[in-house]
């Protein structure tokens, strides 16, 4: 079994999803929401079916965010590393790889 390093860096300028934070951040609040409305519906014994629908659209919104993160780095992190150092951009597209594979494991 092989497994995917943990990378644990000091970055000095600010993460590449600066510029869409607070949006980022509305819909992980909303997520949020829906995430405790379906621990209700499990506490209020709903039907089977009504939660995995919830569970799902949850999911969803999970992985768009996920998404938009993606797109933030190779947009600001990834063109900037690629412009300025041939080493670093190597680093980052291994960064990049080892992020897509994790987020598109279901």
């Amino acid at each position: 079994m092989t497994t995917t390093p943990t990378v644990l860096a000091l970055h000095t300028q600010a993460p590449g999803y600066a510029d869409h934070k607070a949006d980022h951040l509305a819909r992980l609040h909303k997520i949020e929401g829906q995430v405790r409305g379906i621990s209700r519906m499990v506490t209020g014994d709903r039907y089977c079916i009504d939660v995995l629908t919830q569970i799902s659209a949850a999911t969803r919104a999970l992985q768009e965010v996920a998404l938009g993160l993606l797109d933030d780095h190779v947009r600001s992190c990834v063109t900037d590393a690629a412009r300025t150092d041939a080493t670093q951009a190597e680093e980052k597209f291994e960064e990049l790889t080892g992020a897509l594979r994790r987020t598109l494991r279901l």
